[in-house]
């Protein structure tokens, strides 16, 4: 009789597949108890490797023109919708029905083509000319903060990872994402297609592991200059404190709240708006 070969999760950092250089694991159940897997549990260490993954990835993203973003994004899409079912059996580990997994799924692929057509539009509505009383042109123009920490939600765990992952690449920033804890595997099949797609290893980073553990690093990495993070009150305080230590931009969603990652507001050009600078160039008028 043939063994059935087991999967073994990794996880996904700068383009490679790796286990935590902690060595431990943690087992990880099907809706009906049963062992499924064994999912790595990352260290500060593996958070601290991906930090510089994705700033080896940062310049050569935000170089790339905002066309060729949209493209790669979009091929992003394809790859989801052609592996749903998969996917949507992985959600089912997590005790979702059929009917719940495929609609995340689906609303999935519909928001990665949502930021794809962002790319190159939102410049032109965050910019902007500025009226000045002096002989000079005077423009604003945005431009992508650098890395970005991700702290997704356990409930929704591709939905909420792609609504907050999503909004940080679309313009040019690189993320490392702490992914659901409870429903990690979503995001390690993710991390296959990733892989296979035509986005650059580093530009995302997925670690699984145990929020009590990494989200003090999260908070204090200086080379992290966002965070956005769906978090409890006590995660909350951590992040703010360190991120005041630190000088970094908190966007935080309150885990207290129903928050609704299928809703219109949970998507759009405001996203994006929060994990961008502005610049303002004076140019002489005549020069």
């Amino acid at each position: 009789m043939r063994l059935k070969i087991t999967k073994t999760p990794k996880c996904y950092v700068g383009g490679s597949f790796i286990r935590s250089e902690s060595a431990r694991v943690s087992p990880l159940l099907d809706a009906a108890g049963e062992f499924y897997a064994n999912i790595p549990v990352c260290s500060r260490k593996d958070l601290r490797n991906a930090v510089e993954a994705a700033a080896k990835a940062g310049p050569g993203w935000a170089a790339r023109n905002a066309y060729n973003r949209g493209q790669i994004l979009y091929r992003l899409a394809e790859m989801l919708e052609a592996r749903a079912a998969e996917m949507s059996e992985a959600i089912q580990l997590g005790g979702s029905s059929p009917a719940q997994a495929e609609r995340e799924v689906a609303a999935s692929v519909e928001r990665i083509v949502h930021y794809a057509g962002w790319t190159d539009k939102f410049q032109a509505l965050l910019g902007s000319v500025n009226p000045v009383s002096s002989p000079h042109f005077n423009f604003t123009v945005t431009e992508p903060m650098g890395i970005i920490g991700v702290i997704c939600p356990d409930a929704s765990p591709l939905l909420g990872l792609i609504s907050l992952v999503l909004p940080a690449i679309t313009s040019g920033n690189t993320v490392v994402t702490l992914v659901s804890t409870t429903q990690p595997y979503p995001a390690i099949l993710l991390g296959e297609m990733l892989a296979t797609s035509d986005l650059p290893g580093g530009v995302v980073n997925l670690l699984t592991g145990q929020r009590d553990e990494l989200i003090p690093t999260f908070a204090t990495h200086a080379h992290l200059r966002g965070l956005s993070a769906f978090a409890t009150l006590e995660e909350r305080k951590t992040l703010q404190i360190g991120a005041a230590d630190s000088v970094k931009r908190l966007k935080s969603i309150p885990a207290e709240t129903a928050y609704d990652w299928y809703a219109d507001s949970a998507q759009g050009l405001y996203e994006i708006r929060d994990h961008l600078e502005s610049k303002t160039t004076w140019h002489p008028i005549g020069a």
